[in-house]
């Protein structure tokens, strides 16, 4: 969760309001392990680049758009720079769901 993206507010709203008390774990505060976000890209379902935000500017300082990149490199720049990681992440037991947009997670819940 960041609560300074709008999405992530409107997400963890949705939740709220289906009386859904979630776990709020904030990964610019708490960024994932490199273990963690292989666990979440596998419930996702998404390779890593896939949960990348492109337009930040470490996308680019690191040249993360290198296809021969492997999928470890781009984990470990996700780990590095957290800015990267796409949000909200959803985690409900085996289940994950990227809150873009935020009714993505109902399915999850």
């Amino acid at each position: 969760h960041n609560p300074r993206c709008s999405k992530s507010r409107e997400t963890l709203a949705l939740i709220e309001g289906k009386g859904i008390k979630p776990t709020v774990i904030e990964y610019l505060k708490t960024p994932p392990s490199a273990k963690e976000l292989k666990a979440l890209l596998a419930k996702l379902k998404l390779a890593p680049r896939a949960l990348m935000r492109k337009k930040e500017p470490p996308y680019a300082d690191l040249k993360l758009d290198n296809e021969k990149l492997s999928e470890d490199a781009l984990i470990k720049a996700m780990v590095e720079n957290p800015v990267l990681i796409e949000r909200p992440i959803v985690v409900n037991g085996d289940k994950a769901a990227l809150g873009r947009p935020p009714e993505a997670v109902v399915r999850i819940l």
